[in-house]
């Protein structure tokens, strides 16, 4: 497997990707530069702190079902990361965020206001970025800027007194982290100009991985001994975020389960009972629920694939599926 998370055995196909790779990462840096210093090192900030680039890679492979050289392509794929990068800015300031991608965030540098304005400064490039690839394309990100915003107002305000809190942290996730794979997906065949009918499929693909990376992450960051997903284990837990292991756990009937759902949902300052909590969700059947949950979503994304192409893109597409299961074990 490549760094890119991916293995490639078509040497012109790799020589492809590869290629689009390095431009992106060429307009990118273009993109987050400015006259102005300081706007310019923190528009720069994450950036340089790396990242896995999961969005525009997705925006190549699926444009591998058209015309893949297509200068549009890359650009749609830069639009995609500007966007993702944009929220990366507001999610810290939100959060009180102190790291990123093992950097001090933006707002721990330079101050929420500062880390604000980046974000909408980001925003403001891939909007006009996108507004050179026509019409649609700016209906698309406008509409998915929405569904983003969205998710982080139903995540920031909770479900409501008589909604589900595990059906509403399922929909924030599709709208926070679904939408925007989905659309690069989208971008990046549509870009390509591939059949309509594989446009949807793509999309539809990356709407059900792209939850499936988030909730993926959920179960690292309990059952994990080395911080896998860039964090302490158990990180969430002791903030008192809500995932998906948790509030299935939370939804328990068994008395057996009693001790845990009291020490659930709420933020744990204390060592001892962090490390207690963490310890009795690790052992309890909600992880096995929630492995199921996320395989599921991984078959079903796999399943889709079916319908497209036989090609080295599609092997590659269903490795990133093959990818989830591993991770969750």
């Amino acid at each position: 497997m490549s760094t890119l998370g991916v293995s490639f055995t078509d040497a012109a196909f790799e020589a492809r990707v590869l290629a689009g790779v390095e431009e992106v990462e060429r307009q990118l840096r273009a993109a987050v530069d400015s006259p102005d210093r300081l706007v310019a090192e923190a528009a720069a900030h994450l950036l340089n702190a790396g990242g896995k680039r999961f969005r525009p890679l997705l925006v190549l492979l699926a444009a591998e079902f058209g015309e893949s050289s297509r200068a549009d392509v890359a650009r749609s794929a830069v639009v995609v990361e500007l966007t993702h990068l944009a929220t990366l800015y507001h999610d810290d300031v939100m959060d009180e965020a102190d790291v990123r991608r093992g950097a001090p965030s933006a707002n721990a540098r330079w101050g929420n206001s500062v880390a604000i304005l980046v974000g909408d400064y980001l925003f403001a490039q891939a909007s006009d970025l996108v507004s050179d690839l026509g019409t649609e394309a700016v209906r698309i990100q406008a509409r998915t800027f929405s569904r983003l915003v969205q998710g982080q107002i139903r995540e920031t305000i909770g479900p409501a007194d008589d909604e589900d809190a595990l059906a509403h942290y399922l929909a924030v996730v599709a709208d926070k982290t679904g939408s925007l794979i989905a659309t690069a997906a989208l971008f990046g065949s549509k870009m390509a100009g591939a059949p309509a009918d594989v446009q949807e499929t793509l999309t539809e693909f990356g709407e059900r991985i792209g939850a499936a990376f988030q909730l993926a992450d959920d179960i690292i960051d309990v059952a994990s001994e080395t911080g896998d997903s860039g964090k302490t284990p158990g990180t969430d837990l002791r903030e008192g975020v809500p995932t998906l292991p948790t509030l299935i756990a939370l939804r328990s009937t068994d008395p057996g389960s009693e001790r845990l759902r009291t020490l659930l949902g709420r933020p744990l300052t204390d060592d001892a009972e962090h490390a207690e909590a963490l310890a009795l969700l690790r052992a309890h059947p909600a992880m096995a629920e929630a492995r199921s949950y996320v395989r599921a979503e991984a078959d079903a994304a796999g399943v889709l694939l079916a319908k497209l192409p036989d090609s080295s893109a599609r092997s590659a597409l269903q490795e990133l599926c093959d990818t989830v299961v591993t991770r969750v074990g």
